[in-house]
């Protein structure tokens, strides 16, 4: 019997061992998706104690907390950080089999070199010790990356923002590029007049200049688009529930645009014009930087409305959805395709129904150039679990290359969250190694382990290629 959580936890065999420590573990980490607060990496701050760093702003905790019968003052009410903690510690028995159970105990063991389990008679040490450690030169922010050989961070920003915090982080001369993401979602939100008419009023005031009509909004938002790229930007990404590829003509939605302005109720056809519209333009800005961009779909947001109003959006209250995504999708690429105006693009999905669609969809439009132009993007959210991860490196496997998967994001709020990387590592290296063993492929080793080097880490290198950037 195994023990828990040792050097060659997910790894079953010699050969998936092997190919781990030799080709895998020690490579530097790309995180190309993620939702670090990029002004806290500016200030290098350290947290006070360990609930600030790993609990606050944990939707996947707070779900199990709750689902553990955990009264919310306790998740993200009032109550002091160590009661919160305690709590947390109390669920986490409760975990087992969920993969939270496995992500607590490798970051207590990958950060503060605890191999305890964490459970009620042992959360006080554990806080303690943690908290006196996260106050140390040694567990700032800037460490705490640096500490799991982090070569790239790209965030996730809105148009609006003025990326001084990224300034900042470049100027002080920080090894970590920190790079920012252009996540215009609420720029296209015509389902929410009242809220798109206050954005456009925003960035009226950031500009300077009027935005009277579609084609000033449009300027306007292509200035934030050129100001993100000076700044070292070269990503763009959205969360939407599907692609959007309504058919629309220019009149059509200067007129949507002129009712988005008057705050009049836009129908639902109309909404869905907006959005497509949006959505080519940001696509074709990308495409003429050289840009990647990266569509994550299939989310139901915010469910609970009591909760909502209570805690706000992104607090543990989203699921998967059962979206219809082929046709839509399909039209969007296509038009792109069309007019020779596609980049690189990464296509992440909620739901496992729809991984063999995606991943066929993304082989549509490869263009025989670029190696892995169309990427079905790593497992996402719900799906970023041991199961979830094999089902999408298996579909990628059975239905594009996954020798030209640019690899593991973490997709995360969190400073701890990086040991996700090993997680996937892990796991690939093992369905590889289990392959060879059962003679699914040659044992070649050396071969076999270039390709491991290339999801991990080179071909995310390759595809983006950060080194140019600012």
């Amino acid at each position: 019997m195994k023990s828990f959580l040792n050097e060659d936890f997910l790894l079953d065999t010699k050969t998936a061992q092997r190919l781990y420590h030799e080709y895998a573990a020690a490579l530097p980490i790309i995180d190309y998706h993620c939702h670090l607060p990029p002004d806290q990496i500016a200030d290098d701050i350290n947290f006070e104690n360990i609930t600030q760093i790993w609990l606050n702003g944990d939707h996947y905790k707070w779900r199990a907390m709750r689902a553990n019968g955990v009264n919310e003052s306790l998740i993200t009410g009032n109550a002091s950080d160590r009661k919160k903690f305690e709590q947390w510690a109390a669920t986490v028995p409760y975990t087992l089999r969920n993969p939270l159970y496995h992500w607590t105990h490798l970051e207590l063991q990958r950060y503060f070199g605890i191999n305890e389990l964490l459970s009620p008679a042992t959360a006080r040490k554990i806080y303690d010790e943690c908290s006196e450690k996260l106050k140390s030169p040694e567990y700032s922010v800037h460490s705490l990356i640096k500490s799991h050989n982090v070569e790239v961070v790209c965030t996730t920003d809105d148009p609006l923002d003025n990326l001084n915090h990224h300034r900042k982080i470049s100027g002080d001369g920080y090894s970590v590029k920190v790079l920012p993401a252009f996540r215009p979602d609420k720029a296209m939100e015509a389902g929410d007049v009242h809220m798109l008419y206050t954005y456009i009023s925003k960035l009226e005031t950031q500009s300077g200049n009027a935005i009277s009509d579609f084609n000033d909004y449009l300027a306007a938002l292509k200035k934030r688009h050129d100001f993100f790229a000076e700044n070292g930007c070269s990503l763009s990404d959205h969360g939407l529930e599907h692609l959007y590829a309504e058919k629309y003509t220019e009149d059509e939605v200067k007129q949507i645009f002129t009712k988005i302005r008057k705050e009049q109720t836009l129908t639902p056809h109309e909404i869905e014009q907006f959005k497509s519209a949006m959505l080519h333009n940001f696509s074709v800005w990308d495409y003429e930087k050289g840009w990647v961009q990266q569509y994550h779909l299939g989310a139901l947001r915010n469910n609970n409305t009591r909760a909502l109003s209570e805690a706000g959006p992104d607090t543990g209250y989203d699921s998967m959805g059962d979206f219809s995504q082929g046709r839509a999708l399909s039209k969007f690429l296509n038009r792109l395709e069309a007019d020779g105006k596609l980049t690189k693009t990464i296509l992440y999905n909620l739901n496992p129904a729809d991984n063999e669609l995606i991943a066929t969809m993304a082989g549509n439009f490869n263009d025989g150039i670029t190696p892995g132009k169309m990427q079905f993007g790593s497992a996402w959210w719900f799906l970023d679990q041991k199961d979830g991860m094999i089902k999408q490196i298996n579909a990628l496997s059975n239905m594009g290359l996954l020798s030209r998967m640019v690899g593991m994001l973490t997709d995360s709020r969190s400073f701890m969250s990086f040991p996700r990387h090993e997680y996937f590592r892990r796991i690939l290296c093992n369905l590889f190694g289990n392959d060879i063993e059962n003679g699914e492929l040659p044992n070649d080793i050396k071969w076999t382990g270039k390709i491991i080097s290339d999801i991990c880490y080179y071909n995310a290198k390759n595809y983006f290629d950060f080194d140019k950037a600012k």
